[in-house]
C-alpha cells in the first residue's frame, strides 16, 4: 500500500474557538519540536499522557513519532502560530523486520499507554460494516494537546483527521488505555460519535472505537464544523472594528465607495480607512497602514491593485486581523497563492478576491461593505452568490419586494468562503428565514449537499442553475460518462438536496416572493378564478405545463360558488366570475376555495374593468382581503401589471405575490409543490447490505491498476470478479479465444432452448451492436464456428477474445451506470436500456451513496418507469432486485474512487429478478478522498 498519508499536503481547518490549524504528518525533522511540545507540558499532564511524569517518556515519544516510516503508524500534528499544539497517533504494532523502521520507542515503559491523552476531543472517520472476508485490523490511539489549549477541539479535529488515515489502511477499531480519572480523554471517546466500549481495569480503563460508517459520526462531525465555521465568521460578519484599505480620495475609486457604504449606512463600529497619504477620508480617520491603527480590525476590506494584494494580506496576517473581504480583481496566479497563503497563516477568514463585498443587515450593527448602488433593504433573505452583477439583481430585487436582506456575501473567485460557510451561518443566526444562491462551482459538492439536506428542512434554499449545458443536448453514446451531463450532475445534487432551482435570476425572484408570503400547498390541485375568460384560460394552461393538476370540482363545491358569485358565473375550473363580480362575491369565492379539501392553492387572474370601476370595487382587495387566515396559498395574476412579480400589502399585515405573466405564477407554484413533497418525504437513509467484499474488491482494483498504471476498461474476467465483490446479478458467460474453445463454451452454457449468443472483446470496445460485434439466437455448433470465423475475420488486429452467454429470457431492458464527476463525486444513472438507450437518452440521476429514499426516485423518475409497473397485461417487474442493484452499484462506486465509470446495458428485469447481461468498467489511478474530513479549502 502506498504512504497515502506521507503523500498528502498540509491541510488546514477550523477549531471549535473559528481559528484555524495546520494538519500534517510528523517528519523527522519534527523531533526536536516535539520533544520540547511533551517537556513544555506539566507534570500532571504528563503524568496523564505516559502513566508517569517522565521526561524519558517525552524524549521516546518524540522518537517514535519522529522516525523513518513504518507500516500500521501514523502520526498527525496539529500546528498554530509555527508550533505544534498537539499530535494525535495510533499504531497496528505491525514490524517490517527491519529494526531501522521499526518503533524505536517501543519498549515496556512506552508498551500499552496510547491513549493517555491530555485533553482535548476526538472523532473517527465513518466506514461501512466489516466486508465479508476482510480482516478486523485494530491500532492503539494516543493523543496529546499543549498545556492552555484545551477544550478548543484540538485533539477532536487531530482524530478525525487520523481515522480517515485509519480507514484507508482497513484498520476497523481504535483501542486506547487511560487512566480513570482521566475524565477530559474519556469525554473525548464518548463524544465521538462512534460506537464505544469501555472495560474498567483498577486504575485504567481500556476504551474501544469502532469506525463503523454511521451518520450518527457523520452529524457528530458535521455539528463540531457547523459551530466552528460560524464562530470563524463571526469578524466577518459581526465585526467590531472594520478597515477599508485601498479608500482613495478620487471619487469613482472602489474602496472609496465602499468606505462611504460603511459611513453612510451606519455601521455602528469602529470604523477606519488605510491611506498613506492623508489622515482622512469622508470623514472617516485614515492611518499608513494596518499596524498603524489604534486598533486591530476584525475585518479589513482590500481594495488595493493586485500587485499591493499579497503584501497588505501578510501585514494584516501579522498584525491580528482575522477576516479579509478582497475585492481586488486580476490577481495572477503568484498573487492568488500568496493571498492565500497569507490567510492560512495567520488564520484569517476571506472573502473574494474579485468581488462585490459583504453586508449584514442586523440593527445593532448594520454593516454595508459593498459598492453596490444602494443599501440592501434590513429583512430575511439570506444571499450568496459568486457573480457581482447578479448579487446587485438579486439586492436590488428582495428589496423592491420587501423581503429585503439579512446577509449577503460575494463569493467572488471563492478562495475560501463558500455556499457552504454561508448556509451554516444562515441556518444558526437566527434571522434568516431563506436562502439564495448562485454558484458557478462547487468546491466540495458532496459536504455541500449533506449541509443543504439539513439546512433546507428548516428554511428553503433556492438557487440560480448556473452553468447549464445546452438543455436541448442528448447524450449520442451509451456509456455512462457521455450520457452523464453536468446539468444532469447538478439537477441530482439540487434534487436529493432539497434545493428549488431556478433558471434566472427573474425565477429566483418569482419564487422567493412566494416562499416568502404564502404557505407551502400540500399539494399540485390548483383553482383558477377569473373576472375575465380570456385570462383564466391563460392561467390554466400555464399551470398544467407547469405540472400542476387542474382537477374538477365536486357538485357541492360547484353549489357553493355558484351561491356567492353572479348570475352567468361558470364554475368549472377555471372559474370565470365574469366582468360583473364585485369585490364582496370575488372574496367570498376565493376564501372558499381556500377551503376546499380537493384544492391545494388558489390562482386568481384579474384584468381592470369599467364594471369594477364604475362600481368603486377594488378586485385586487378581494386577493389581499386576510391571507393570514388563509390556510392555502393565493396568488395573483394581473396581465397589466408592469412588474414581474410585486408582493401586494394585505390589511393584516401579511402579502399576496402578484404576476404580471401567468407563467411566472405557475412556476413559482410548482416549486412550491415540489418542496412541499420534500419536505414530506422521510430523510432516508442508506441501506445495509449482505454478501459485500470491500477489501477483495479494493484488491482487485489494486492488481489491476498495478499491471496498468494509466488506468483501462477491465477484461470480462475482471470485471465479472468485481461484480462479484459486490453480488452483482450476473448472466453465466464463459471466455473464449479459439473455434474450438467457443464450442465448447456454448455447450456448457446453452439453456432450455439450446441458443447462446457470443460477442466480440477487445480493449475499449463500447458499441457491440453498433459495430455488429455480437451475435444472437446461435444454435448448434456449426452455428457457433460460423460466428467465431465472422467476428475473427471483421475484427483481426482487434479482437482479443470472445463472450458467451446463453440467450436471454425476455423481459424489459434497463441500463444502470455510475460515473465519478471529479467535483462531484459518484454519481448513478439509470433507465431505458438496449439500443434504445442511445436513442432516447431516457435517463435519470442521483449522487451516490444512494438512500433507500434515492433509489426509490431513481426507479420512478424515467419515462420508462411505467414500463416496470406492468403495462399492456404483462406483469411488473421484481423492484426490490432492481433497487439491490442500484443500491450495489452504488455502493461500489462509494467504495473504489478509481471506478471511473461503470456501465451495465442491457440490465434485463423481470418478474423473478433483475440481471446484468453486459457490464463494462473502467479503472484510473485515483486516490480515495473523504468528502466529509473537515478541512478548509
Amino acid at each position: 500500500m502506498t504512504d497515502d498519508l506521507l503523500d498528502r499536503p498540509t491541510v488546514h481547518a477550523l477549531l471549535a474557538d473559528g481559528t484555524t490549524v495546520s494538519i500534517r504528518p510528523a517528519l523527522p525533522g519534527d523531533r526536536e519540536q516535539l520533544q520540547g511540545f511533551y517537556e513544555e507540558m506539566s507534570p500532571e499532564n504528563l503524568r496523564l499522557r505516559f502513566f508517569a511524569a517522565s521526561r524519558r517518556s517525552a524524549a521516546q515519544a518524540a522518537d517514535r513519532a519522529c522516525a523513518r516510516h513504518r507500516p500500521g503508524y501514523r502520526a498527525l500534528l496539529a500546528e498554530a502560530d509555527g508550533r505544534v499544539i498537539g499530535i494525535a497517533e495510533y499504531d497496528t504494532g505491525e514490524q517490517t523486520g527491519d529494526p531501522a523502521k521499526d518503533d524505536p520507542a517501543k519498549d515496556g515503559e512506552e508498551t500499552g499507554d496510547a491513549a493517555k491523552g491530555t485533553g482535548g476531543t476526538g472523532g473517527a472517520q465513518h466506514g461501512g460494516a466489516q466486508p465479508k472476508g476482510a480482516a478486523k485490523r485494530d491500532a492503539e490511539i494516543s493523543i496529546a494537546v499543549a498545556d492552555g489549549l484545551h477544550h478548543r477541539g484540538v485533539g477532536t479535529l487531530l482524530v478525525e483527521h487520523l481515522v480517515s488515515a485509519a480507514r484507508t489502511e482497513g484498520i476497523t477499531t481504535f483501542t486506547a488505555d487511560a487512566l480513570t480519572e482521566n475524565h477530559e480523554v474519556l469525554r473525548l471517546f464518548d463524544d465521538l460519535g462512534l460506537r464505544t466500549s469501555r472495560r474498567f481495569e483498577g486504575p485504567q480503563a481500556r476504551c474501544v472505537i469502532h469506525l463503523d460508517e454511521d451518520d450518527a459520526y457523520l452529524s457528530a462531525v458535521e455539528a463540531r464544523g457547523r459551530a466552528a465555521d460560524v464562530a470563524s465568521l463571526l469578524p466577518l460578519l459581526r465585526p467590531a472594528v472594520v478597515a477599508v484599505a485601498g479608500a482613495g480620495r478620487a471619487p469613482g475609486s472602489v474602496g472609496r465607495a465602499i468606505l462611504h457604504h460603511l459611513h453612510s449606512g451606519g455601521y455602528t463600529g469602529r470604523l477606519f480607512a488605510v491611506n498613506p497619504h492623508v489622515t482622512s477620508v469622508l470623514g472617516v480617520p485614515s492611518h499608513p497602514s494596518v499596524a498603524a491603527l489604534p486598533r486591530t480590525p476584525d475585518l479589513v476590506i482590500v481594495a488595493v491593485p493586485a500587485v499591493a494584494v499579497p503584501a497588505l494580506a501578510d501585514e494584516c496576517g501579522r498584525a491580528g486581523v482575522r477576516a479579509l473581504v478582497v475585492v481586488t480583481a486580476g490577481l495572477d496566479h503568484t498573487q492568488a497563492q500568496a493571498l492565500l497563503t497569507a490567510c492560512r497563516t495567520y488564520g484569517m477568514r476571506l472573502v473574494g478576491p474579485n468581488c462585490l463585498g459583504v453586508s449584514n443587515t442586523e440593527p445593532a450593527l448594520s454593516l454595508d461593505a459593498t459598492f453596490a448602488a444602494d443599501h440592501p433593504r434590513p429583512g430575511t433573505a439570506g444571499v450568496a452568490v459568486q457573480s457581482g452583477g447578479v448579487g446587485i439583481a438579486l439586492l436590488d430585487g428582495l428589496s423592491r419586494l420587501g423581503i429585503g436582506v439579512s446577509s449577503f456575501v460575494s463569493l467572488g473567485d471563492k478562495f475560501d468562503v463558500s455556499g457552504n460557510d454561508m448556509l451554516q451561518w444562515w441556518e444558526s443566526d437566527g434571522r434568516t428565514g431563506l436562502a439564495l444562491l448562485h454558484l458557478e462551482s462547487f468546491g466540495n459538492p458532496r459536504a455541500f449537499s449533506r449541509t443543504a439536506r439539513r439546512v433546507t428542512r428548516r428554511i428553503p434554499v433556492l438557487t440560480v442553475d448556473a452553468g447549464r449545458t445546452d438543455a436541448g443536448r442528448r447524450a449520442a453514446a451509451s456509456h455512462t460518462a457521455a450520457a452523464a451531463t453536468r446539468t444532469m450532475t447538478r439537477g441530482a445534487l439540487f434534487t436529493q438536496a432539497g434545493i428549488t432551482a431556478t433558471r434566472s435570476v427573474g425565477e429566483l425572484l418569482e419564487t422567493a416572493a412566494l416562499f416568502h408570503s404564502q404557505p407551502l400547498p400540500e399539494g399540485s390541485r390548483v383553482a383558477v378564478v377569473t373576472n375575465a375568460g380570456g385570462a383564466g384560460v391563460l392561467a390554466a394552461d400555464a399551470c398544467a405545463e407547469a405540472g400542476l393538476a387542474l382537477p374538477p370540482f365536486t357538485p357541492a363545491t360547484i353549489d357553493d360558488l355558484l351561491a356567492v358569485l353572479p348570475d352567468g358565473a361558470a364554475v368549472g375550473n377555471p372559474v370565470d366570475a365574469t366582468a360583473a363580480v364585485s369585490e364582496e362575491q370575488l372574496t367570498e369565492c376565493v376564501d372558499r376555495l381556500t377551503r376546499c379539501p380537493g384544492i391545494d392553492a388558489v390562482v386568481v387572474a384579474l384584468v381592470p374593468t369599467a364594471v369594477a370601476a364604475a362600481t368603486g370595487d377594488d378586485l385586487v382587495r378581494a386577493v389581499t382581503a386576510a391571507p393570514g387566515r388563509r390556510e392555502r396559498p393565493v396568488l395573483a395574476v394581473r396581465l397589466e401589471q408592469d412588474r414581474a412579480v410585486l408582493l401586494l400589502p394585505a390589511a393584516d399585515g401579511g402579502a399576496v405575490p402578484s404576476y404580471a405573466e401567468p407563467q411566472a405564477a405557475a412556476r413559482a407554484l410548482a416549486h412550491a409543490a415540489q418542496r412541499a413533497a420534500w419536505l414530506r418525504r422521510p430523510a432516508g437513509t442508506v441501506p445495509g447490505l449482505d454478501d459485500v467484499e470491500t477489501e477483495r474488491a479494493r484488491t482487485v482494483v489494486a492488481e489491476y491498476l498495478a499491471a496498468h498504471p494509466d488506468g483501462g476498461w477491465l477484461d470480462p474476467s475482471t470485471c465479472a470478479d468485481l461484480l462479484a465483490c459486490y453480488s452483482v446479478p450476473q448472466i453465466p458467460w464463459a471466455w473464449a479465444e479459439t473455434e474450438d474453445e467457443a464450442v465448447l463454451a456454448a455447450d456448457r452454457l446453452r439453456g432450455f432452448d439450446g441458443r447462446v449468443v457470443m460477442k466480440a472483446h477487445w480493449p475499449g470496445l463500447l458499441h457491440k451492436a453498433r459495430q455488429r460485434a455480437v451475435h444472437l439466437d446461435l444454435r448448434g455448433d456449426s452455428q457457433v464456428r460460423a460466428a467465431f470465423r465472422d467476428l475473427e475475420n471483421r475484427f483481426a488486429g482487434l479482437m482479443t477474445g470472445v463472450v458467451l452467454q446463453p440467450l436471454a429470457a425476455r423481459g424489459t431492458e434497463l441500463f444502470a451506470g455510475v460515473v465519478q464527476d471529479e467535483v462531484f463525486g459518484p454519481l448513478v444513472l439509470f433507465g431505458l436500456g438496449g439500443t434504445a438507450t442511445e436513442v432516447l437518452a431516457d435517463h435519470a440521476a442521483r449522487l451516490a451513496p444512494l438512500t433507500d429514499r434515492d433509489v426509490h426516485e431513481l426507479l420512478t423518475a424515467p419515462r420508462c418507469a411505467p414500463l416496470l409497473l406492468g403495462a399492456d397485461g404483462d406483469p411488473p417487474v421484481d423492484l426490490g432486485e432492481l433497487e439491490q442493484l442500484l443500491l450495489r452499484l452504488s455502493r461500489m462506486a462509494a467504495d473504489l474512487p478509481q471506478l471511473a465509470e461503470a456501465d451495465f446495458n442491457p440490465v434485463l428485469a423481470t418478474p423473478a429478478g433483475a440481471t446484468v447481461l453486459d457490464a463494462r468498467i473502467r479503472l484510473v489511478p485515483r486516490r480515495p478522498q473523504d468528502p466529509y474530513l473537515r478541512r478548509l479549502r
